[in-house]
């Protein structure tokens, strides 16, 4: 497969400094974008460009990962103040406190049985928070694990990583937990997203490597794809309808991909010191990147294979 990439357009923030994180596209058809240094969130019309930004009710709350729940809603983490949000796509926005202190609820994403699932980093927990508010967490069989992002699997459970155990978890909707550890030593493996044909795709940031999960008869196959720069700190991952993989160097300022075969491919933003963290696919077909020093960026990924 031969990809074609190049710039679309760049969207500035109303709010400079405002640290653009993540993005999910929401029931509106728009994406929606956390701005981790300004509480608030953003919303980008594809068909229009324009930007709007909605504040939470706290400056200092921390919106991280954020999701579309199945109440037409946006849900995201609040990490510095251990809240789950919650925003209409008319910007009405509420939070609900988790249990105990300093969780540090950061993954998160919609389940099969209607509730939201999170992670909380500092209490080996994950969490599950109904569209009525109602939480209920779940400890971790590890100690100083820090569960990062959280996705559903095709496979009707919910998938995390786990940063510090060097690991992929897995959880039923009933509670029940397995681990899988990985391969490589020291990989510290933060983004992770599904892909259609039912694999999971992962960031290793600190190996320099992307990974792919694959559900296997007594238990999953585990392939790490390195990256050119080993150093180059990949971050967020994103899965293209055709199943290649896209990623976030969050050192180098730099957007890649990678095939299901292992072809990589990798492409400069126009700033190296960008800090690309989130990733998302719009309504559209193209791909937008969060861009924590002030810009979302639109990206053209094209097949051009004949």
């Amino acid at each position: 497969m031969t990809t074609s990439v190049h710039l679309v357009d760049t969207l500035t923030l109303p709010t400079a400094g405002a640290g653009p994180y993540a993005l999910t596209v929401g029931p509106d058809a728009n994406l929606w974008c956390t701005l981790v240094h300004h509480g608030g969130l953003a919303r980008l019309t594809p068909s229009t460009g324009r930007v709007e930004e909605f504040a939470l009710d706290s400056a200092d709350c921390g919106p991280t990962l954020i999701t579309t729940g199945p109440d037409g809603a946006l849900w995201f983490t609040r990490y510095r103040d251990h809240r789950i949000g919650r925003i209409t796509v008319d910007g009405e926005a509420r939070s609900h406190p988790l249990p105990g202190a300093a969780g540090g609820p950061y993954g998160i994403a919609a389940g099969p049985d209607g509730g939201l699932w999170f992670t909380c980093t500092n209490t080996d927990r994950v969490g599950r928070i109904g569209v009525d508010g109602e939480v209920r967490e779940f400890p971790l069989p590890c100690e100083g694990g820090f569960p990062s992002f959280l996705t559903a699997g095709t496979d009707g459970a919910l998938w995390f990583t786990l940063n510090q155990a060097n690991a992929i978890g897995r959880i039923t909707v009933s509670g029940q937990i397995r681990i899988h550890p990985l391969p490589t030593p020291g990989a510290h493996p933060v983004g992770l997203a599904a892909s259609p044909d039912g694999s999971l795709w992962f960031a290793e940031i600190g190996a320099g490597r992307i990974g792919r999960l694959t559900t296997g008869p007594v238990r999953p196959d585990i392939t790490e794809f390195e990256l050119p720069d080993p150093d180059s700190r990949p971050h967020a991952v994103a899965v293209a309808p055709d199943g290649t993989c896209w990623f976030t160097d969050w050192a180098t300022g730099r957007i890649g991909s990678v095939t299901p075969e292992g072809r990589i491919t990798e492409h400069p933003l126009a700033d190296s010191a960008a800090e690309p963290h989130g990733l998302a696919f719009g309504p559209d077909g193209t791909l937008y990147v969060a861009e924590e020093r002030g810009v979302v960026s639109r990206w053209n990924v094209a097949d051009t294979t004949a």
